[in-house]
């Protein structure tokens, strides 16, 4: 619930979304078919448009798809049942509409942009200059966010770029005496480690 102020979770911007029910359900009944002609970058900026139109009942909708239990307590405990049978019913109309609307979540809440949430990696070989190719595509939800695909030192030369500028990100945030969470600080640990075993085997 840190999505939004506590003060106004979940009482007030459920409320305020269940008054625009049929609206709310017009716009998710279009980008459920945008989802299924395909068109998910058109989804994913419809979604941004309406949390920065109207933050507090596009979480509510998102807390509605995502299928929080917590979330469906929460509006129990201050609402009643009925208020919360509404919403858990967006959650089984648009079960579909419930990965990006988390991004997008994310990306509000998070200060994150196109979350990357998978990679899909080819391989071939060049005959006529000897050179292994890598392709990689990468994905945010159903959105395709890049598709590359060159040497392994091509390949290469781009991760250590993106290494770079991670240590330059946290090198920032030492010298302003920011802090890093624990849990980031444990997640960098463990793919320092899985780097530093991959580039072991390298040639």
């Amino acid at each position: 619930m840190d999505d939004v102020d506590r003060d106004e979770m979940p009482g007030a911007i459920v409320e305020e979304c269940l008054r625009r029910e049929q609206g709310v359900r017009a716009l998710l009944d279009d980008l459920e078919r945008l989802a299924l002609e395909g068109d998910h970058e058109t989804v994913r900026d419809r979604i941004r448009s309406f949390a920065e139109s109207d933050r507090g009942v596009f979480f509510a909708v998102a807390l509605a798809l995502s299928n929080s239990q917590h979330f469906f307590g929460d509006v129990e405990s201050q609402l009643g049942v009925e208020p919360a049978d509404r919403l858990r019913d967006l959650a089984e109309t648009y079960p579909t509409l419930a990965e990006p609307f988390g991004l997008v979540r994310m990306e509000v809440a998070s200060d994150r942009k196109n979350p990357t949430t998978g990679m899909d990696v080819t391989t071939a070989y060049h005959r006529e200059e000897e050179v292994p190719l890598v392709g990689y595509t990468l994905h945010s939800g159903e959105v395709e966010l890049h598709d590359s695909r060159g040497s392994p030192s091509e390949v290469l030369g781009t991760a250590s770029q993106l290494v770079e500028a991670t240590n330059d990100a946290l090198e920032a945030a030492l010298r302003q005496d920011h802090s890093v969470n624990t849990d980031e600080l444990s997640d960098l640990i463990e793919r320092r480690e899985h780097l530093k075993s991959e580039l072991g085997e390298l040639w």
